[in-house]
């Protein structure tokens, strides 16, 4: 299903999600400040190409362990783009998702534009993988916190 999910999002304009990712990412790359921004940018490109199939997910909670972009710094770069660009990317995303939720076929194409706005909010510490690799991370990650909570007790 995910295969031609991504065929039908392409087709009818996914493309052009990805397309201008992409370009923001490269504008934001020119200068040496918006280099996490850029990276974010190319990480949502992927994203925005190809959604069926794969959700974003924090570093952090893949790779058990933090980075610059889920410590402090991210969390400030987060909130910087979210005031400048987020929060106006993820609205676009959610206008066009309640456009697509008017018809029964748009629902699936809706339910991605939700998963884009959600990760336009705050994208610096997230990686997009498959859903599968992502359910796995959490649970492992929730099975770590139980063993700690019982060590803790």
């Amino acid at each position: 299903m995910s295969v031609i999910g991504n065929i039908l999002w392409i087709i009818f304009g996914g493309w052009f999600t990805a397309l201008l990712w992409l370009l923001f990412g490269i504008l934001a790359c020119l200068s040496i400040v918006g280099l996490p921004w850029g990276r974010a940018c190319f990480v949502m490109a992927g994203f925005a190409f190809m959604p069926f199939g794969y959700e974003s997910v924090s570093r952090e909670v893949l790779y058990g362990k933090k980075d610059l972009g889920t410590g402090l710094p991210g969390m400030l770069g987060n909130a910087v783009w979210f005031v400048l660009a987020g929060f106006w990317i993820a609205l676009g995303h959610v206008a066009a998702a309640a456009a697509l939720a008017l018809t029964i076929v748009g629902l699936p194409f809706a339910w991605q534009h939700i998963k884009l706005a959600e990760l336009a909010l705050f994208p610096i510490g997230k990686t997009v993988v498959p859903c599968e690799t992502a359910a796995e991370a959490r649970r492992r990650r929730a099975a770590e916190d139980l063993n700690r909570r019982r060590n803790d007790a």
